[in-house]
């Protein structure tokens, strides 16, 4: 849970959200013009932004100990944050139980991130580690089976027969999986996709990658 420092309300917004902003006491009214200025350029907020601390996120071993008994992904250095946003939108969706990124060459918590994941922030932790590879090696031992996404894979991910103690690794726009991130996978599978079309998305393979494994453990 975040925890909120003050709220922003424009006064025309104050006056339409007065009951529901009632129970909040540290809410500041401010002029639009103002709220604009303080906020980055193309941001969408209707009158209101909320001040508040960062979210609080558990390393990798920590999560271990906990809730470690679903789906993981592995982001190997996507870097859009609308992609990292809509594949945690995904993951909230489809029960994912956390979501790892590289703490270099992934973008961090953002204003833009938090919209396209519409609320999923707040449902799955986003994890951020130094070494994916040694991420990795950690879930192994846990017990997961690594499952890397890859168009050039032999196998449909339907076949491959995967259950929730599955890591999924998918790759950055263009360049895909890094040949070391592929190389410590347990297997390699693909989407099942018409052959004049090379690739989908990131967020896209995600969703429907997600979509197949949550169909098939709650079938």
């Amino acid at each position: 849970m975040r925890k909120i420092k003050r709220i922003l309300v424009t006064k025309n917004t104050q006056a339409e959200l007065a009951a529901k902003l009632a129970k909040f006491k540290n809410v500041s009214l401010i002029e639009g013009q103002k709220l604009e200025q303080m906020l980055p350029p193309g941001s969408v907020h209707q009158g209101i932004a909320v001040e508040c601390e960062p979210l609080v996120q558990p390393s990798l071993q920590e999560w271990l100990t906990g809730e470690a008994n679903k789906v993981v992904l592995l982001l190997d250095q996507v870097s859009d944050p609308h992609n990292v946003g809509a594949i945690l939108r995904s993951a909230a969706a489809f029960d994912v139980g956390a979501v790892v990124v590289m703490d270099r060459n992934a973008p961090g918590e953002s204003g833009v991130m938090a919209k396209t994941a519409s609320g999923a922030m707040e449902v799955v932790p986003l994890i951020s580690v130094v070494n994916l590879v040694q991420a990795i090696e950690t879930l192994k031992k846990a017990g997961y089976w690594i499952a890397g996404l890859d168009g050039a894979a032999k196998q449909h991910i339907a076949e491959a027969n995967l259950d929730q103690k599955t890591a999924l690794v998918l790759g950055a726009e263009g360049a895909g999986l890094r040949r070391l991130t592929g190389e410590h996978c347990d297997f390699l599978v693909k989407l099942p996709i018409a052959p004049h079309m090379e690739s989908l998305n990131v967020s896209n393979a995600a969703a429907v990658a997600l979509y197949d494994l949550y169909r098939r453990r709650t079938a």
